[in-house]
């Protein structure tokens, strides 16, 4: 039974990347960061299944992480940690460095140290790309615009780095924007779905946002994590733009959205400077050519598919709690 080690296991992608492994018959390990609140949500459906494991761990701490990987022994590690909230890491860029940046390295070293044939994962991210050309394939130059981006343009050249240098399966997944029904509230499609069932059913007033203009490549993260998969399936490691080729505006995500609902957003939709960046993106699209050519991979949910599919699901969450209020009045 091949093993796994999961960082960031609690997250969108981790929860959806544990299950698909598990599917597949691995033991699949994921590290979770100790919390006075349980913020194992997202792994309901598998919390009990017998392969999975769930240690204590942080990417902040090196002796810890060579404890880790010393332990179990993983054949694959998938290290998907991160403060991953492009906003909040300009009020809070060391942090997001020490993390995203540097917790990368920590985990590149624990593994060089204590077994080089273990297979890595980084997941990088299209933030690395900035304001150059579109669409951005595997050969775009760089140009981070956040704390954020530039903490994965450093992450992305230590994988290469170590690849080259000592000849470790190390491969960087350059993932376009991804969302689901199980993506974090404060990310802006989330927010955007969870506030038209809100509003629709009375519970919310309005929404605040920011840059409406803004275009994004937005794909299924379901389908993303299988593309990680396959990478490490791959006879040699490499790196892969995955994206669905298509952008979308943030108004394409209130239309979508708020038309699902029967809504006009126009109505309900604020401005608020707060939420902007102090260095925009204008517009990320990614040509995933060759991870369709080589992993033979493509997504398989469509933008329209992918919102109503996020409108369903964050709709029974306002019914329900419509009626959990209903109950205490």
């Amino acid at each position: 039974m091949l093993k796994a080690l999961i960082t960031g296991i609690t997250g969108q992608d981790g929860s959806y990347l544990a299950e698909l492994l598990l599917n597949l018959g691995y033991q699949v390990w994921g590290i979770i960061r100790r919390s006075s609140s349980f913020n194992t949500g997202r792994l309901d459906s598998i919390y009990h299944n017998p392969n999975l494991h769930l240690v204590y761990g942080d990417l902040t701490d090196s002796a810890c992480l060579m404890g880790i990987v010393n332990d179990i022994r993983p054949d694959e590690v998938y290290n998907l940690g991160a403060q991953s909230h492009v906003r909040v890491s300009f009020d809070t860029p060391v942090n997001t460095v020490d993390i995203d940046a540097l917790g990368t390295i920590r985990l590149l070293e624990a593994i060089r140290l204590i077994d080089p044939s273990i297979k890595f994962y980084q997941a990088s991210s299209s933030e690395i790309f900035g304001n150059s050309p579109h669409p951005q394939n595997e050969k775009t130059p760089f140009d981070p615009r956040s704390p954020y981006a530039c903490a994965k343009v450093y992450s992305y050249y230590q994988s290469v780095n170590y690849r080259e240098a000592y000849g470790m399966f190390v491969c960087n997944g350059i993932l376009f924007n991804h969302t689901s029904p199980r993506r974090g509230e404060t990310f802006v499609t989330r927010k955007i779905t969870r506030a038209a069932t809100r509003i629709k059913l009375g519970i919310q007033d309005s929404l605040a946002l920011g840059n409406l203009d803004s275009r994004r490549d937005w794909g299924f993260a379901g389908d993303y994590v299988s593309a990680m998969v396959l990478m490490m399936k791959m006879d040699k490691p490499d790196d892969y733009i995955i994206a669905t080729g298509e952008t979308h505006s943030i108004r394409d995500i209130l239309n979508a959205a708020f038309n699902s609902v029967g809504l006009h957003w126009e109505d309900y939709v604020t401005k608020d400077g707060k939420y902007t960046r102090p260095t925009e993106v204008n517009c990320l699209c990614g040509n995933a050519s060759k991870a369709k050519s080589k992993l033979m991979w493509g997504p398989s949910v469509k933008f329209t598919e992918l919102i109503e599919m996020m409108v369903e699901s964050d709709m029974k969450l306002a019914k329900a709690e419509k009626n959990g209020k209903l109950l205490e009045t």
